[in-house]
């Protein structure tokens, strides 16, 4: 029996933009049957209804206010906001680089606290994102720094994107990605860092299923 002093399990996988963590953190939930939070869709979902509602991503009030009422909804590979399926409208570039500005904001990022930790129920969670382990779940049982050369980031986003029939130019990718670094480090509130005893993953030459593999080697070990 869990009581409140012993809640529900969370790996956490924390990492940079494009490095893989969201497919290695879906694929741990389903293989050890635990809940999944894209805590990065979150941030997606506030620049996708801020822009809706026509607020500026220099307005930090009003997006801090956008995020506390939105009703989010994770289910079968979809996400619902508001009753609404949003999963691919959120997906657009536009819309990944108005999340990652307006991610610097406190009043954002402390909206959004405590819709993640709503997502803590059993069996466990998983839950990937930029301040996981350094932030949101500090008592996470695995701590998982998941990364990839910026070569690497750029190449798998410029094939999805491809794949999806979005045209793409890799010198583009590859500056957007280092901008993006470069505000998720530097940012005064939960920058994006790898924390004490958070293990270090790089996957710029590992597969997925070989990613999703040492992940749950590392939990393996922790929980017997």
């Amino acid at each position: 029996m869990r009581t409140a002093s012993n809640p529900p399990p969370v790996i956490a996988i924390d990492g940079p933009t494009a490095s893989g963590k969201g497919t290695v953190a879906m694929r741990v939930a389903d293989q050890l049957s635990f809940h999944y939070l894209d805590s990065g869709a979150l941030y997606r979902l506030v620049a996708f209804a801020s822009e809706e509602a026509g607020i500026s991503v220099d307005d930090e009030s009003g997006l801090g206010a956008i995020a506390s009422r939105m009703q989010v909804i994770f289910k079968d590979n979809k996400i619902f906001l508001n009753g609404k399926d949003v999963t691919k409208l959120i997906r657009e570039e536009k819309i990944g680089t108005r999340a990652s500005r307006l991610a610097i904001y406190p009043k954002v990022r402390d909206a959004l606290l405590t819709l993640q930790r709503e997502f803590r129920q059993n069996p466990g969670l998983v839950a990937d994102g930029r301040d996981m382990a350094s932030r949101i779940f500090t008592d996470a049982v695995l701590k998982v720094y998941l990364t990839a050369s910026v070569q690497a980031r750029a190449e798998r986003r410029y094939k999805q994107l491809i794949a999806k029939g979005i045209s793409a130019r890799m010198n583009v990718l590859l500056q957007d990605l280092q901008e993006r670094d470069a505000r998720d480090i530097n940012r005064g509130t939960a920058p994006l860092q790898r924390v004490e005893g958070a293990y270090l993953l790089d996957t710029s030459d590992l597969s997925v299923d070989q990613a999703v593999t040492q992940v749950l080697n590392w939990y393996a070990k922790l929980h017997h």
